[in-house]
């Protein structure tokens, strides 16, 4: 029996030399310790994609609808108004647009004024969207007796104004993005776009209401719906 002992304690040497010696559950461990960085590295790769998809989408909303107002021939009225704001909505979908949203429509004009009154001015302005936003260059009215729109609509420095005997359908679109999980990588923000297009071929800038939508269904900027 005690000519055994060495022989057991030699074996039990000789086994733990080679669990030492193991190298099979090495992939496992380096898996185990690189999976957070992995799950991370691709949870904000989606949230940035996510955040950049969201840009494009509400940026491309304000030249839509400023290109598509301003393609309106001969006349414009409120169907056609009508028209625009559903195909902003429609194209806003993926990003619920019209819960998240604002969009505000103005037409941009010289007022007709004459020496120091002359200036632009915004004769109608329409709206859409739940989020409670205002233009931040003018509302419905400004500058139409007086010359404090003279510099046109726009940010500081790259402001536009409107030729004589046209107009400019200016938009100005903003939106509430929410990251979806990493709000340190990507914070919640206001995203804000504008576009401007001419009309084209457009002899009357007044909008007319030639269908008789009623002030409820007007798209005014008062009146704040996501449909």
């Amino acid at each position: 029996m005690t000519a055994s002992i060495p022989a057991r304690f030699r074996e039990f040497l000789a086994r733990a030399r080679s669990i030492g010696r193991c190298n099979s559950g090495i992939a496992i461990v380096e898996f185990a310790l690189s999976l957070p960085l992995l799950i991370g590295t691709g949870v904000g790769g989606i949230e940035v994609s996510r955040f950049v998809a969201a840009n494009m989408q509400v940026s491309q909303i304000a030249l839509m609808v400023a290109d598509n107002t301003g393609r309106v021939r001969g006349s414009i009225d409120e169907s056609d108004i009508e028209e625009v704001m559903i195909g902003a909505r429609t194209a806003g979908e993926a990003v619920d647009f019209g819960h998240y949203g604002r969009l505000i429509l103005s037409s941009l004009e010289p007022n007709g004024q004459t020496g120091a009154s002359a200036g632009q001015m915004i004769r109608w302005q329409r709206c859409f969207g739940l989020k409670n936003k205002s233009s931040s260059y003018g509302i419905q009215g400004d500058g139409a007796s007086s010359s404090s729109m003279s510099t046109g609509m726009g940010p500081s420095g790259n402001k536009i104004t409107a030729v004589s005997g046209s107009a400019v359908m200016f938009v100005e679109v903003f939106y509430d993005y929410e990251p979806l999980m990493m709000g340190d990588l990507v914070e919640s923000t206001e995203l804000h776009y504008t576009a401007a297009y001419t009309v084209r071929e457009r002899a009357t800038q007044a909008l007319s209401n030639l269908g008789n939508i009623s002030a409820g269904n007007k798209r005014l900027c008062s009146r704040f719906t996501a449909t």
